[in-house]
């Protein structure tokens, strides 16, 4: 069943074939992906269900629309139609910010563009103390923040604020001007008109992917929320696309108002974020 399965979704172009038939079949039987090496026999019932959703992975709709979840970090997330579904790439930034708050007591961080909540909710658990507000303007997406937010707290996390707004908004948040330690955002950053996967173009909300000519035209007005919101030395991390790892840096030392502007790799060594302090001033 299972090698038949991989064969039609390799045949639709899926990258990981093998893996995803193994999720979806675990996801329908409700058991890990480790207990299928000790399954002799599927029933009926669950074996159709299991067809028609690789039906659906062939057809190129999310692995994580199909299940309803997404692990990030130490978290899994409720995703579904209408909110961006996190990737593993993004993690690496979640770990940076983490390591940027270690030791320090109720830091205030702020999530431009949250979406399912994946960096404030994962530095909410990781590092309790800190006071962190999710912010997204799409009204499809920030419904999925809301209930990922209300899921963690009934899990014992600390409380996460929610707020709908456009993360280049130059009154967003204005209340906290000049108290934020950290910044993070994974922006919009893919340039209009170019290819992306049907994944991605069919089921991702267009908020989430489109940035401009260059994929840069939200961070330019991201920069200018977040060196209002940071204290002197708060830093800033944003994601952009591999392509991006010299011209986001090129934005950030152009704006004139962070220093210590340095990119980072992901784990396949490809540009993936980059960092900034609030420059003194």
């Amino acid at each position: 069943m299972l090698a038949d399965a991989a064969r039609q979704l390799a045949d639709a172009g899926v990258e990981s074939p093998r893996v995803d038939a193994e999720l979806l079949l675990a996801h329908v039987l409700a058991v890990p992906r480790t207990r299928l090496l000790t399954l002799d026999d599927v029933p009926a019932d669950a074996a159709a269900r299991f067809e028609a959703l690789v039906g659906q992975r062939a057809d190129r709709v999310p692995l994580q629309h199909l299940t309803g979840r997404a692990p990030f970090r130490f978290l899994e997330l409720a995703v579904g139609p209408g909110v961006f579904v996190p990737r593993p790439e993004t993690e690496l930034l979640a770990g940076w910010a983490l390591e940027r708050l270690a030791g320090t007591d109720g830091p205030i961080v702020v999530d431009l563009g949250s979406g399912s909540g994946a960096l404030a909710l994962s530095i909410a658990h990781e590092h309790p103390g800190a006071r962190v507000t999710a912010v997204e303007r799409d009204p499809g997406a920030i419904a999925w923040t809301r209930h990922n937010a209300l899921t963690r707290v009934g899990a014992g996390d600390t409380p996460v604020g929610v707020v709908e707004g456009d993360m280049t908004d130059p009154g967003l948040l204005s209340e906290l001007d000049g108290r934020v330690a950290l910044v993070v955002s994974n922006p919009p950053y893919v340039p209009d008109g170019a290819r992306v996967p049907r994944e991605v173009a069919e089921h991702d909300p267009p908020l989430a992917l489109w940035g401009g000519p260059d994929g840069l035209d939200v961070v330019r007005g991201l920069l200018a929320v977040a060196a209002r919101l940071l204290h002197p030395g708060g830093w800033l991390g944003i994601e952009h696309a591999d392509q991006q790892g010299s011209a986001l840096p090129a934005v950030v030392r152009a704006h004139g108002g962070f220093a210590d502007v340095e990119d980072h790799p992901d784990l396949a060594g490809r540009p993936r974020f980059t960092t900034a302090r609030r420059a003194a001033g």
